[in-house]
């Protein structure tokens, strides 16, 4: 029997979990979702979209192997991501009522803030299909009260009103406690018969705070908000009708402002997204050639390398995606040669490679061209030769100049992303517009080997201070504990869990991922100026 290769290995197991999350809560709750006469929140999300394929989901995973103890939380218990709408690019974001009947966890509020982020960076319209219990309260405390947390989405809902971004609000089930402002300070607000229900607090609570017995409908349904208390602009007999009139208004928009990026016709690679399984190596220690792979991704015969034979553990190039201008920061995996003749590993950023990233970061944004960045990093180069030559002034350089970016930048990570070379090639911490990555991504502070041998070189420095060495055994133990845990913390997965990245995609998937990304940043006009202010030189 063949042996199946480790990177398809790894595809089938995204496949497989991507079809776990499809279930939501479970197959029973979303048969009882049917049994109320509601549409399940990817059902409705299908509805609405004008193509189903083209939909680019965010935190798919998030809440991956999270809140075990709670009974899970799967996709953070929203649904949310870029499609079109009547012929509109938009955020929809659905609570997915199968799971935890809608309750916002603390992944959740994050995953919703990702969501507004998203549709105010790049003035996208925001559709909320709402269907929650409101805050899980027996984990309050981490969701309620901070910056980021619960209460923000609220402040996002007023600043992106007066920011001009359109906010559509349906209420296809409970809508209660706080979360009754999300609707409410949407721009129009619309409601299902029956199975909506908006109020800050339910009849239970109404009863045990003040005493009063109020039927529910009465109390918040769509009749009585439409017509009595006028918080709801129109009612509907069902999902499908409601979510008509949601397409009906997205019709009706304006036609939106654009950043003017350029775009040509498409052309295919040249090569096949199938050769790209062939070219990266499932031994991530093994070097491969990033142009070739870059063959794969952008229109073909569009790539024009800057600087080639300078700075080259870095390839910097103009190209076309999808027929998009883009300018693209990768690490170059194989072992180069520098001008002096000195050899260079792949996946690591040298002082030239830096100075040439930084240089090349700013000529993008004088000519407004958005960048993409593909992570295969293990860092910066280290040792005494690297820091007499300076390497943290040239990698301070590049730092700046991705962090003082105007221009869009989005990432994927295809493969290492250590340390400080996580945050020169824009990492999340350098607001990435988009942030994907593939099966074969691994995102820590550097690898589970270096890190072992790193902490038993202190565990053993600290014991012969004492005066006592560490025994072969106990240096095996605690390099497989380290490793282990690591190995955990290493996976994509877990980085997707937590939103440190929007989500996991296949690499046949990243041309359409980036296409999609620009399109959205191309409706938002650049309003900053560029300025790296003091800059190491």
């Amino acid at each position: 029997m063949m042996e199946q290769n480790p990177i398809e290995a790894l595809y089938q197991q995204l496949k497989a979990k991507r079809e776990q999350v499809r279930f939501g809560g479970g197959l029973d709750k979303l048969a009882a979702q049917h049994k109320k006469g509601k549409l399940t929140a990817r059902e409705r999300v299908s509805y609405l979209l004008d193509a189903e394929e083209d939909f680019l989901e965010i935190g798919e995973f998030a809440g991956d192997g999270m809140y075990e103890e709670e009974g899970g939380c799967v996709s953070g218990g929203v649904i949310a991501g870029l499609g079109n709408v009547s012929g509109r690019l938009c955020m929809i974001v659905a609570n997915d009522a199968s799971v935890k009947g809608g309750a916002w966890f603390p992944i959740t509020a994050k995953k919703n803030l990702r969501a507004q982020e998203i549709a105010m960076e790049n003035r996208l319209p925001v559709i909320y299909l709402v269907d929650s219990a409101g805050i899980y309260l027996p984990l309050q405390a981490e969701l309620f009260a901070d910056k980021e947390h619960f209460g923000r989405v609220f402040r996002n809902n007023a600043k992106m009103t007066a920011m001009g971004i359109v906010q559509i609000a349906a209420i296809m089930g409970s809508c209660v406690a706080g979360g009754a402002y999300l609707p409410a300070m949407s721009d129009e607000i619309l409601m299902v018969e029956g199975t909506g229900s908006l109020f800050l607090a339910g009849p239970y609570l109404v009863k045990s705070s003040i005493g009063e017995e109020v039927a529910a409908d009465a109390l918040g349904g769509a009749e009585m908000h439409s017509e009595i208390s006028g918080v709801v602009d129109n009612r509907y007999p069902d999902d499908r009708s409601c979510l008509d009139a949601v397409k009906a208004r997205m019709a009706g928009l304006a036609k939106p402002e654009n950043a003017g990026y350029d775009r040509v016709a498409s052309r295919n690679p040249h090569l096949e997204a199938a050769k790209l399984n062939e070219i990266f190596p499932a031994d991530r220690l093994k070097p491969y050639d990033t142009v070739q792979l870059l063959d794969c991704i952008i229109d073909e015969g569009t790539l024009d390398e800057y600087k080639p034979g300078y700075g080259k553990s870095l390839v910097c190039a103009y190209a076309r995606i999808d027929g998009w201008s883009v300018g693209i920061v990768a690490n170059q995996r194989k072992i180069v040669k520098s001008g002096r003749g000195e050899m260079q590993m792949g996946g690591v950023i040298y002082a030239d490679a830096a100075d040439k990233a930084a240089r090349f970061i700013m000529n993008c944004n004088q000519k407004k061209i958005p960048l993409v960045f593909f992570h295969d990093v293990t860092g910066f180069m280290v040792g005494s030769r690297s820091e007499q030559g300076g390497i943290i002034k040239d990698g301070a350089k590049m730092v700046n100049a991705v962090a003082n970016s105007v221009v869009p930048k989005l990432t994927i990570i295809i493969g290492n992303s250590y340390g400080a070379g996580n945050y020169a090639m824009c990492g999340k911490a350098y607001d990435p517009r988009f942030i994907y990555a593939w099966p074969t991504a691994q995102i820590a502070v550097m690898s589970g080997s270096t890190a072992a041998k790193t902490l038993l070189q202190i565990q053993a420095a600290a014991r012969k201070s004492k005066g006592e060495t560490l025994t072969q055994a106990e240096q095996d133990s605690l390099s497989d504990t380290i490793l282990d845990r690591y190995q955990e913390q290493l996976s994509p997965y877990y980085a997707a869990a937590r939103l440190w990245v929007d989500g996991i995609i296949e690499p046949a998937q990243t041309r359409s991922v980036i296409s999609m990304g620009i399109s959205a940043a191309n409706l938002a006009p650049i309003r900053e100026t560029f300025n790296v202010g003091v800059f190491q030189v």
